[in-house]
Parts: structure tokens; C-alpha cells; sequence
């Protein structure tokens, strides 16, 4: 990666999955108009309780979008990236998109700004997308075949008119192309993001991935269909089923060597605030904030000297437990329960992710994120959820956590899961690395 390019991606948690340890994401709602209808989407308000693409609690003017992203500046150092993603189209609503970013720039100037579109009106604003230094922008592109892009967009709205059907695929596909070719001309970084859905276009992807990769994309991020009939999609009210954990990761696996894959992506809200992850949005509604917060740049200053720190800390441990590992061997499945930086810092019944590792003595390769309910709830532990999170842990041979108890360790154990919390809030790579070299005599020689 060159030294231009690093600087660009070193601070931002979703084009980085180094970054996304250490920095923070913010979405604002300026955006609520869209050009196109998606089958897997319906654009509700007042969601609090989801987490996915589209849905807000509170859209936003872009004084208001100044005045709350002041206040999470102010309150959370980690801030590095102001972005827009909806609730609707970024660029259907260009005045609102481009007056926040003139805002935020001239209040804010060391947060980097991007973008999300279906791409439909990229192409009419690259020269202000660059203009406004707007160096990552995001294109949601599930299909570049029209055939089977109509069976995933019923309708666009372009030149004045709607269109339907073949040709709205076919229109929305060519401007796709086009405004990818353009972003990556001007030198502006691009992440496609690609929703897959079984049966209709998981076979595609990699058609998708080829296509993007050969325009000059810098990440593919294949995301899983969403499709709970209680969201009102087209899709989930006609029983159209969203791919296992295992699927996913199998076309994702069998795009390696292609695009650049990120796979630590969380499907955000429009109004996500925080870590990849976490949400903070209810902490900053436009009633719990101050008129005019203030944002300290020394505070800022004294975390990115931790996180540099951090970095070297971690490239150091992960070094030195890559010595003591020896020779390469048989890769083993880990996950982690983590909250950020890098560490294994989080008690097992908290966990509503663990992070899956690839570990074979010699190198760490992260491999996505399982999702699960966290096993505590008011002080107890939920069978039924320990159950789910067995499930989503196929494959994994052991856990890693800071802390975890009697009762879901043995369980786990059943399951032929190792709990490992001998490295509680030691560094991730590092420990993975130490208990491969551990294990290894054991586990990884006997499935040889």
C-alpha cells in the first residue's frame, strides 16, 4: 500500500480493520430523499431497537448534523470519520449532503469525510465530491448483470422519470460503472458494497467482484441480506431468507484473491455513532445535547499519542509471539470477545459478536465477525442464548475472553469449544499467536 494511500485508510474503521479497533464512525441523517427502491429495503423512522442500513431515529438539517457532531467530538476522541448513508440516498439530497460536509470541514477539519450511494447520480457529482475532499465513498452495487439486478430493483427514479423493470436494472448498472470509473480517475478511494442474497444473486458475486475489482474498487464488503418480515421489505414479506454465517463466509472465501474483502463490516444505521459495533446515537439526540458543544483538539491529540502508542505496543507482541511459534502449521478457527482496541477485554456473557480469527503459528487472518445475543441478561445466564451462540461458533476451536463462568465453560466445553481467559486484555494477534504455539503439539498435530 503506498505511504498516499495508508494515510488515507490508517484512521478509518471501516477501510481499515486495523482502524476499526482504535476510531469511530459517525452517519447523520441530512439525507432522507432516495432514487430507487431496493426490495430489501423500507426506510422506517423511530427504529431505536434496529441496527441496519436505513433506518434513523431523527433526521437532521445540516445545523442540526453540525451541532451533534460537535458534541460526540467533544465527548468521544476516537471520532475520525463523519459520513453519509441515508436514511435515503446521499447524493438524491446533494444541497443537504455537500452544505454538512462545508460545515463540518470548516468546524471539524481533522475528520475525514465520505459518503454512501446506490450510484445512481454519482457521476453528476464527482467534481464536487472531490472538491469537498471527500476521499472514500461507498457504492452499493449487488449486481452488474441487469438480469439480475431487476429481480432486486423494482423502480428507479432518473432523468425526470421513473423506470422499471430490465431497464431500470440496465440504467442503474451503467451509471454504477460510471461513477465507479470516475471516483477512482479523481484519486478518490472506493468500497463496493454488495448485498448478498441466496438464490438470486450469491452465484454472481463473483462476476460482481471481478467487474469492481478490474474499475479500480479498493474493498468489496459482501454483506448479508437482511430480511426479518417484521422490517416490511419487499423481500422479508415474501419469504425471501438472507444467508447463514456459513454461507456468507463460503462466497466470501471464494472471492479471495480478488477485490480487497472487508469482512469486519456491521451493517450500520444511518445514524451510527461510536466504535464498529457499538451505538451511541440514543447518547447524542438533538435533545440531550448542548446548544453549542465544545470540542478540545488537545484532548484528541493526547488519544491519537495512545493509539500510536497502542500500535507499536501491538505490532511488537504479535512480532514476538510470531517467533516463538516456530514453523507454520494447521490453521485453527478462534474467536474473540472483544469492545475495542485491539484486546481481549470483554466477558463472555456480554458478548453480542466475537471476532473469527484464522490462526496456523504464523499469522493471524481475520475472517469476519459471528453475531450472537449475549448470554447475561440482569445478572443471569439464558440457555437458549448460549444455545444460539454455540451455533454461531461452528467450527471455531476454541474462545478467547477476559472472563467468563463455570457454567458456559463447561457447556462449551460439551461443544467441543476450548475458553481460553488466561489472556484477558492482552492483545489479540499476539495471544491468538501464543495459544496456537501452545495447543499446538495437541490440537494442531492430532487434526493433521
Amino acid at each position: 500500500m503506498s505511504p498516499e494511500v495508508w494515510d488515507k485508510v490508517k484512521n478509518h474503521p471501516c477501510y481499515s480493520e486495523e482502524a476499526h479497533h482504535y476510531f469511530a464512525r459517525m452517519h447523520v441523517a441530512v439525507s432522507p430523499a432516495c432514487n430507487i427502491q431496493c426490495n430489501y429495503c423500507n426506510r422506517k423512522y423511530d427504529c431505536s431497537n434496529e441496527s441496519r442500513p436505513g433506518v434513523v431515529s431523527e433526521k437532521l438539517s445540516p445545523e442540526q448534523a453540525l451541532q451533534k457532531v460537535m458534541a460526540v467530538a467533544a465527548k468521544v476522541p476516537q471520532l475520525s470519520v463523519l459520513g453519509i448513508a441515508g436514511p435515503g440516498d446521499a447524493l438524491a439530497n446533494p444541497h443537504k449532503t455537500f452544505r454538512t460536509f462545508e460545515l463540518v470541514a470548516k468546524a471539524l477539519p481533522h475528520l475525514k469525510l465520505c459518503l454512501s450511494t446506490n450510484g445512481l447520480a454519482l457521476a453528476d457529482h464527482v467534481e464536487t465530491i472531490r472538491d469537498y475532499n471527500v476521499d472514500h465513498v461507498t457504492i452499493t452495487i449487488s449486481a452488474v448483470d441487469p438480469e439480475v439486478g431487476q429481480h432486486i430493483y423494482p423502480w428507479i427514479f432518473h432523468d425526470h422519470r421513473r423506470w422499471t423493470g430490465l431497464e431500470a436494472a440496465r440504467i442503474l448498472h451503467e451509471r454504477q460503472m460510471e461513477g465507479l470509473e470516475r471516483l477512482v480517475a479523481a484519486g478518490i478511494l472506493v468500497k463496493v458494497n454488495s448485498v448478498l442474497i441466496p438464490g438470486i444473486n450469491d452465484e454472481h458475486m463473483a462476476e460482481v467482484n471481478r467487474v469492481v475489482k478490474a474499475k479500480g474498487a479498493f474493498l468489496h464488503n459482501v454483506m448479508p441480506l437482511i430480511s426479518d418480515p417484521a422490517h416490511g421489505t419487499f423481500f422479508g414479506l415474501n419469504g425471501q431468507r438472507g444467508p447463514t454465517p456459513i454461507e456468507l463466509a463460503a462466497v466470501q472465501d471464494r472471492l479471495e484473491g480478488g477485490a480487497k474483502l472487508m469482512r469486519h463490516c456491521r451493517q450500520c444505521r444511518a445514524d451510527a455513532v461510536g466504535l464498529l459495533g457499538e451505538d451511541l446515537g440514543a447518547d447524542f439526540a438533538l435533545d440531550k445535547i448542548e446548544e453549542e458543544p465544545i470540542f478540545d483538539p488537545k484532548i484528541r491529540e493526547l488519544y491519537m499519542s495512545v493509539v500510536d502508542q497502542e500500535r507499536a505496543d501491538r505490532q511488537a507482541a504479535e512480532a514476538s509471539a510470531r517467533r516463538d511459534s516456530g514453523s507454520v502449521g494447521k490453521p485453527l478457527l478462534v474467536a474473540v470477545a472483544t469492545k475495542g482496541g485491539g484486546r481481549i477485554n470483554q466477558h463472555f456473557g456480554h458478548a453480542r459478536e466475537f471476532q473469527l480469527l484464522e490462526v496456523d503459528g504464523q499469522s493471524v487472518r481475520f475472517l469476519g465477525i459471528r453475531r450472537a445475543d449475549n448470554y447475561c441478561k440482569g445478572g443471569y445466564g439464558e440457555e437458549t442464548s448460549l444455545e444460539a451462540i454455540i451455533e454461531a461458533l461452528e467450527g471455531v476451536s476454541a474462545v478467547l475472553v477476559a472472563r467468563i463462568g463455570d457454567c458456559p465453560r463447561k457447556t462449551l466445553a460439551e461443544a467441543g469449544i476450548t475458553v481460553v481467559d488466561d489472556y484477558a486484555h492482552e492483545f489479540i494477534e499476539a495471544s491468538a499467536l501464543a495459544w496456537w504455539n501452545r495447543v499446538n503439539g495437541d490440537v494442531g498435530r492430532a487434526s493433521a
